[in-house]
């Protein structure tokens, strides 16, 4: 159902549709077929109009099993469109699924447009002169004949799907699937015109997207465009040193396609060489990036104390998901905020940002990349799975609307001292080892102010310590003014950070067109905090922060301003809806 669904996203983002979407798929491999915790599903959302979620509930399923139907059927409007394989209706996967009756011949799907349909056969019928497949391996073929159908449904274009199914399985031993797929897929296009099952069909007219290329893109692969669009304007070669972990690893992958760019990649064997061989490769004069979730950002810390110490720029990019522990893996949290911020030994600060859509994650990396230079510091990113999955049209930007990252390398042997700072930014000489007459210490153990060699005076470690500090504080001057959307002051602001953002929106939105007065502001930085923050909290009378944890940055911004911000909490692996928000803000209103 990933690949069916992220087909139908494309083919709509080519055809000028905004959209917005939420994977959602178990942690195993090759979870217990039929059974509600193997649930694999795709939402999209696409319109003609501007939008900013998947949706809170659904016009169309596809349910392929009994598991599938009651785990969806929830989402799905009064009279809506549900599309049910028959096949996968047998007695086993109705007790799998805790039916004790078949919901397709009773009346609890009265409320719905249901359509039956034999997939399974109908797929073996449409793939019969390929005599070198087995029923199973036909039978596999039921999705693309089941997306079929809805392209036709939603008048999709085929030729995008048939692309790529002719290049994915473009592959020795592959090659035998290319023609049966794309044959299931034009069988249910034609079914669904042929037989008028439907009894209409939709056009979904493109949107007034801004002028441009665009590419439909989810949040990882925004990380690796930013990342990799820093090192061009920067000149550095980009090094990348990562651990396999989800839901961050497509980073890696996808890294590891772009050596014809300046791209190295290394997997290692665990998280903390991983954070080893990134220190390194920042020492070395490379743009030096690490990507994980919460459990491999845990084992990096201690290393990444070390870069703090050493004061290297560096970027760590952590894909947040559900813990403690392996947790939820493959489900979406913002609960590593703490972690980020204070989850380190000593006094340890770094700069934090937070992405809020898949396309602002090219925009945080890339912020992330010059601010790490710039300061001489690394820089934690926050993105979570919601994001890092999720996909969204992209306008790719032009290299001229990039801000230049200037790098220099320290050169001038006469009066070097390894830690004399800028007197802007506090950011200490980035002198590369090698370079004649500028040899210097660097390691964990505290240094001298200025020279750089070890020491254990108490009052420069104070004095140092106020340095590291004092560099982060500094980075408030980067950040621009906070937008508040709606009244400047008055009775509601909607705060969020990270991946609520659409959901914030959506909600604010029809808070507003019901004549509601409700303000929202979103940050991107975490630490530091915008230096506005405070006055606009404090001209409100109450401020609702939703975050899918509990309570983080709440606690922060109250221990900081002591404004008496209300939380609303979800921790439950799924991002907010727009519904939950707007409820919530109707209680405060």
């Amino acid at each position: 159902m990933q690949v069916s669904g992220d087909q139908f996203a494309s083919a709509s983002a080519l055809f000028g549709n905004d959209l917005s979407t939420l994977p959602d798929f178990p942690a195993e491999i090759r979870a217990p077929a039929g059974t509600l915790a193997g649930i694999s599903s795709f939402q999209v959302r696409f319109s003609s109009e501007d939008i900013h979620t998947p949706g809170d509930d659904v016009d169309v399923l596809v349910a392929m099993n009994p598991a599938a139907l009651k785990v969806s059927l929830p989402l799905v409007r009064a009279n809506g469109i549900i599309l049910v394989n028959t096949a996968g209706f047998s007695a086993k996967n109705l007790r799998l699924a805790d039916y004790d009756t078949n919901p397709l011949d009773d009346s609890s799907l009265d409320r719905y447009q249901v359509f039956k349909v034999d997939l399974v056969e109908l797929t073996k019928s449409a793939l019969k002169e390929f005599t070198d497949l087995s029923a199973r391996e036909a039978e596999r073929a039921k999705n693309m004949f089941a997306l079929g159908m809805v392209f036709w449904l939603f008048h999709r274009p085929l030729e995008h799907t048939i692309e790529w199914i002719s290049a994915y399985f473009n592959r020795p031993g592959r090659e035998k699937f290319i023609e049966p797929n794309i044959a299931a897929l034009k069988s249910g296009y034609v079914y669904a015109e042929a037989t008028e099952l439907f009894a209409t069909s939709y056009e979904v007219k493109p949107a007034p997207l801004r002028p441009g290329t665009y590419r439909n893109i989810n949040g990882n692969s925004g990380l690796v465009m930013g990342l990799i669009a820093a090192s061009k304007k920067s000149g550095l070669p980009l090094f990348f040193a990562g651990y396999p972990i989800t839901p961050a690893s497509q980073i890696l992958h996808e890294l590891s396609q772009y050596r014809h760019c300046r791209v190295r990649t290394v997997q290692c064997e665990d998280e903390i060489a991983a954070m080893g061989a990134t220190i390194g490769a920042a020492y070395g004069g490379s743009l030096s990036v690490t990507a994980s979730s919460g459990p491999g950002i845990a084992l990096k810390q201690e290393a990444l104390s070390l870069a703090i110490s050493m004061e290297l720029p560096l970027v760590v990019c952590n894909v947040q998901r559900g813990g403690p522990s392996t947790g939820l893996p493959t489900k979406t949290e913002q609960s590593d905020l703490f972690q980020a911020i204070c989850g380190r030994h000593g006094e340890s600060p770094l700069p934090v940002l937070a992405t809020s859509r898949p396309g602002d994650c090219f925009d945080v990396a890339f912020m992330a990349a010059r601010i790490a230079i710039k300061y001489m510091t690394p820089v934690i990113v926050l993105s979570d799975g919601y994001l890092g999955n999720g996909t969204e049209p992209w306008r790719i930007p032009e290299a001229d609307e990039l801000d230049a990252i200037p790098v220099k390398f320290h050169t001038e042997v006469e009066g070097f001292e390894a830690f004399r700072r800028d007197p802007e930014t506090l950011a200490r000489p980035w002198a590369l080892p090698g370079t004649p007459g500028l040899e210097h210490r660097v390691g964990g153990l505290e240094k001298a102010d200025g020279s750089g060699n070890v020491s254990y005076d108490p009052i420069n470690h104070e004095v140092m310590t106020h340095h590291r500090a004092d560099k982060v504080a500094r980075v408030a001057t980067e950040i621009p003014p906070t937008e508040v959307h709606g009244p400047d002051e008055g009775d509601v602001l909607i705060l969020g950070w990270g991946g609520t953002y659409g959901s914030i929106r959506a909600a604010a939105e029809r808070l507003s067109a019901a004549g509601h007065t409700v303000s929202r502001a979103h940050i991107r930085w975490l630490n530091p905090l915008p230096s506005d923050l405070e006055d606009i909290l404090k001209r409100f009378k109450r401020v609702l922060l939703p975050e899918l944890n509990l309570g983080q940055l709440s606690t922060f911004l109250r221990s900081r301003y002591l404004v008496d911000v209300q939380s609303l909490n979800k921790m439950q692996g799924k991002p907010f809806t727009s519904g939950e928000i707007e409820d919530a803000v109707r209680n405060l209103l």
